[in-house]
């Protein structure tokens, strides 16, 4: 099992209704698929080997008896397959009869699962002839096989089978399930469809899954069953800890290629979740009456199908990246309101330099002082241009600020640090480190002296790249007086700028236009000189690596915990045909080793908003000693060479 991903699926074979012979062969033939593209795990409908409206037939000896023949059968067959495979029948234990879930893999049914709860409202009369499950203890029958409520533990995959009406009350067995270690709920269903429904079960899946922390897959029966009453419509979902993976088109398994959905389930990703929550426990020691059933599989290795963002802190939809953006920026800007009115503070002071994260700084702080009720004129942009400031960075620094009515005021720092160089006895032709953070801290000099004549806070402009880099000067760019940019990675800073540029389109024309124009500007901190032609010279890019690897390294680290080896492969398929691999290991070994270098500076970051779930906080979210070995992380990533 590479990486924690595994392949799950959800089946909805042609069913007759009573005609087991016909059901075991589909349901066969569907496993057979499923097998072949290499899935661990295949879950069917409810009572597919009988069919589900079955009605007073479920009485009749003979159709129970073929129910248990034709178990053994599918079982029998397939026994060469690498699958395990979950599937419905009536059982008859002790008198009572059992809406239930058998598990088989190899030939073998490792146990049978009974409904918990029967509905009997509405449409659904199963009372009449199933009996709920509500034993204290388990059971064994035939075959020593385990019957009633269980867990499945093979391996690195732990996995709980509960039944329709079992997920849609308020207390659900997968409840306990999850406590006792499952990783996967499969759900057997066959659940009739009437207007609104299919959303209501979409989001009751969605929701359950992010409720257990864990994967949730449904399986709904589709046509053949019968329609004298119902429809049915094989509305199959895969979720995984509140997010949809996969949903089957209904009424369409008809088509053996509509028949089955598959995802790929990432377990590493589950258990990450589940550790970092405290209040989650689990635990494999069969408490509540749940049985835990060990077997032995190895399930093949696959490259996962499931799309990997190239960029995770930015969502794929137009509709959830605006409102995304339009959240992110109120958290922000709450953050600052907060603080300012705390302290009875009115104005703010901001290094423009024309760039993205000075812009986002800006535009959080105009909508905090909107809030508050404050004159724009309190909010003192500063536009200090040095060595190697370009036209255009320091023009549209000009533009934003007088766009959006601020105070702005320019001081060269061109002469303070060609004095400062004369002191230190520092070549002005040697384009070092000390060339490049001495301008870095005399700006940041000037923001706190002239926020202390104007009884203001300097505003934070750093982002959360920069703070998992290290790319800022100590005790320059890198102090302020509260940093609203903290917790916005690079990409998420592009979009978060563009956002405004969009929305101030038709209000104010010159301020988008300018927006646009610095999120078009190369990323640079403008410390080296520019071109003879005036461009800018230095882009952190070329030097550092691109903010969009860098930021799924982040993000995939810090997030999930996940191995640089993992994260390598991750980001091959989601930069396929964007970087090759040379390129891609040559940045994540960068990363690596920045970021636990730089520690340092993230052990003493000002204050400011936590908006996502990554954030390196040394006091809420991120704690790690400034002199931590990478050892491990490089050799663990230097596995990957020769892949």
């Amino acid at each position: 099992m590479l990486d924690g991903f595994i392949r799950v699926a959800a089946a909805s074979p042609k069913v007759k209704v009573s005609d087991v012979d016909f059901n075991v062969s589909q349901t066969v033939l569907l496993a057979r698929k499923a097998a072949e593209n290499d899935t661990a795990v295949v879950v069917f409908p409810e009572l597919g080997l009988t069919g589900y409206t079955c009605g007073d037939l479920f009485n009749q000896n003979a159709l129970l008896n073929k129910a248990i023949d034709g178990l053994y059968d599918l079982a029998e067959q397939t026994r060469d397959l690498n699958t395990v495979l979950i599937v419905g029948l009536p059982v008859q234990v002790g008198g009572k009869l059992y809406n239930c879930a058998a598990v088989v893999y190899q030939g073998e049914i490792l146990g049978i699962v009974p409904k918990q709860n029967v509905p009997n409202y509405s449409e659904f009369y199963e009372l009449r002839h199933f009996k709920p499950f509500d034993d204290s203890e388990n059971v064994a029958i035939e075959d020593d096989v385990c019957f009633g409520r269980m867990v499945f533990d093979c391996n690195d995959l732990t996995f709980a089978v509960e039944i329709c009406e079992d997920l849609w009350v308020s207390s659900s067995p997968s409840e306990e399930y999850v406590n006792n270690g499952a990783q996967i709920i499969f759900n057997l269903s066959c659940s009739d469809e009437i207007i609104g429904k299919a959303q209501f079960r979409r989001d009751l899946v969605k929701m359950q899954s992010a409720k257990l922390m864990a994967a949730y897959v449904y399986c709904d029966a589709g046509i053949g069953e019968s329609t004298q009453d119902l429809v049915f419509a094989g509305h199959n979902i895969i979720a995984e800890n509140g997010k949809i993976l996969a949903e089957s088109k209904r009424f369409a398994n008809e088509n053996e290629d509509d028949a089955i959905l598959y995802a790929d389930i990432d377990l590493e990703r589950l258990e990450a979740d589940r550790r970092k929550a405290n209040t989650f426990t689990s635990d494999l020691a069969g408490y509540s009456g749940v049985e835990v059933v060990r077997f032995n599989a190895e399930f093949p290795d696959i490259t996962p199908a499931r799309a990997i963002s190239k960029t995770p802190f930015v969502p794929e939809n137009k509709t959830d990246l605006e409102s995304r953006c339009e959240d992110i920026l109120s958290m922000q800007a709450a953050g600052l309101y907060t603080r300012l009115k705390a302290i009875n503070c009115k104005k703010a002071v901001i290094g423009l330099s024309g760039g993205l994260d000075s812009t986002l700084a800006l535009i959080v702080t105009i909508h905090a002082f909107d809030k508050l009720g404050i004159d724009r004129k309190g909010i003192i942009g500063i536009t200090m241009p040095g060595f190697g400031t370009t036209a255009r960075t320091k023009n549209n620094s000009v533009n934003i600020a007088e766009q959006y009515g601020c105070t702005l005021r320019e001081i060269s720092i061109s002469e303070a640090v060609t004095q400062h160089f004369k002191d230190i006895g520092h070549d002005m032709d040697v384009h070092d480190i000390t060339y490049e953070n001495s301008q870095a801290r005399e700006r940041t000099q000037i923001l706190m002296d002239i926020a202390n004549q104007e009884g203001g806070l300097v505003i934070g402009t750093g982002d959360l790249s920069e703070l998992a880099l290290g790319w800022a000067t100590y005790n320059g760019d890198h102090m302020s007086m509260y940093g609203v940019n903290c917790s916005i990675p690079k990409t998420l800073v592009r979009y978060l700028v563009s956002y405004e540029s969009q929305r101030t389109a038709d209000i104010n024309p010159s301020l988008s236009q300018a927006l646009a124009d610095i999120v078009a500007t190369p990323v640079s901190p403008e410390l080296l000189p520019p071109t003879e032609d005036g461009k800018i010279s230095q882009k952190t890019e070329e030097t550092v690596g691109p903010y969009e690897l860098h930021d799924f390294f982040l993000y995939y680290m810090i997030r999930y915990g996940f191995t640089p080896s993992k994260i390598y492969r991750m980001a091959l398929q989601a930069f396929d045909g964007s970087y090759n691999a040379e390129t891609i290991y040559k940045w994540e070994e960068t990363f690596l080793r920045r970021f636990f270098a730089q520690q340092f500076k993230r052990s003493c970051v000002p204050d400011g908003p936590k908006v996502g779930t990554v954030s390196l906080s040394p006091r809420g979210d991120w704690r790690m000693p400034s002199d931590a070995s990478r050892n491990v992380w490089i050799e663990d990533l230097e596995t990957v060479k020769g892949e």
